[in-house]
């Protein structure tokens, strides 16, 4: 008998599957995670629907001109992803709520579809209305553009096979339904899902697909842990509440470094690139100040100068304390070990504080 039709409890952080409900995961530790949900018979999908797959020597597979990587015009943008967009890749572009991610990626649409053709954005958060919006604001008036609201993801495939978009946009994956699947959007079943068909149809249709995710409370991406397995390139955008400045990094590239960063200036028409982070970072530094030194660094491929600051002061305390911020406290504590030993500095009574001006 198969198990179609059963009902199963799915930790919505983990995945785990249990038989009946329980108050507190067994494999994660999350309590009152677990959501009932009805388990059908998973769908069989191949990336060739109209044949089986050929294996083909490595040698004798072309690289076509016509699959050269997109260049988004955002050279920030384009270093992080290794030198531009992938057809047909899939890419989850993370990051807190109010970040800029929509507005990056609405951006980066604009661009495309200047130089490539048809683009696809796919709201399913925001109506045409307020997306026209802020498109105005930014100055995103492209042609090529298309914007639709729209939460089936049966519905999204009809658009993106009638309108052949080089570049789709997913804004949210947490919010995209399959009504085949008993639960609510943004559960592990409907994610994982709905993230496989969107692979497969990018791979099959050469396609490159961005989806937006959500982030938990903890600053990791919202969802199945298969998720970022699933897709080709993993980007997080990151900034402080109050600060103008966003940083976009990669921790996972199938096609390029995960070393690389991307700086950006929030502004009043959207993100600008910051071509010269060390003039940033070293602006406001004060000449001729004891217990300041600039220091240069790597970060992927671009070289950044950083200023170090160090103040050491008198302790009234039992234990000094020691304050690092932008420096791993470990080796701080090496730095001021050697110095006593070998230097023969006295520390022992001294607050020391270390930090790196801008983080």
């Amino acid at each position: 008998m198969g198990k179609e039709g059963k009902a199963i409890f799915r930790c919505q952080q983990c995945g785990y599957e249990s038989s009946r409900w329980l108050g507190r995961c067994p494999d994660c530790g999350g309590w009152n995670t677990l959501i009932e949900e009805v388990f059908k018979e998973e769908k069989k999908y191949s990336l060739h629907p109209e044949g089986h797959s050929i294996p083909l020597p490595i040698s004798k597979i072309e690289i076509e001109e016509s699959r050269a990587r997109y260049k988004t015009e955002i050279s920030e943008f384009d270093r992080v992803l290794g030198g531009g967009i992938v057809p047909g890749s899939l890419i989850l572009v993370g990051g807190e709520p109010g970040i800029g991610k929509s507005t990056l990626l609405l951006q980066i649409a604009n661009s495309l579809s200047r130089n490539y053709g048809k683009i696809l954005y796919i709201s399913a958060e925001e109506s045409l209305y307020q997306i026209k919006l802020r498109a105005s604001r930014l100055g995103v008036l492209a042609e090529k553009l298309f914007l639709v609201s729209e939460t089936d993801i049966e519905v999204i495939k009809k658009h993106i096979s009638e309108i052949k978009p080089k570049v789709v946009i997913v804004d949210s994956i947490q919010t995209i339904n399959d009504y085949e699947i008993s639960s609510s959007p943004g559960s592990i079943s409907q994610v994982r899902e709905c993230t496989a068909q969107l692979m497969r149809l990018a791979k099959s249709k050469e396609i490159s697909v961005f989806i937006i995710g959500h982030v938990t409370k903890g600053g990791i991406l919202a969802g199945p842990k298969v998720l970022e397995h699933i897709v080709d390139t993993v980007l997080y955008l990151e900034g402080e509440q109050y600060n103008i400045y966003r940083i976009l990094r990669s921790t996972k590239n199938r096609f390029g470094s995960t070393n690389e960063l991307g700086i950006f200036k929030m502004g009043e028409k959207g993100l600008v690139e910051v071509l010269n982070p060390s003039e940033l970072l070293l602006s406001e530094k004060p000449s001729h100040v004891s217990g300041s030194v600039v220091a240069a660094t790597f970060e992927g491929s671009r070289p950044l100068l950083v200023e170090m600051q160090a103040l050491v002061s008198y302790s009234n305390l039992g234990i000094p304390r020691r304050m690092t911020t932008g420096v791993d406290y470990n080796r701080v504590l090496l730095i001021l070990a050697v110095l006593e030993k070998r230097v023969g500095y006295s520390l022992h009574s001294q607050d020391v504080h270390v930090n790196i001006a801008g983080g």
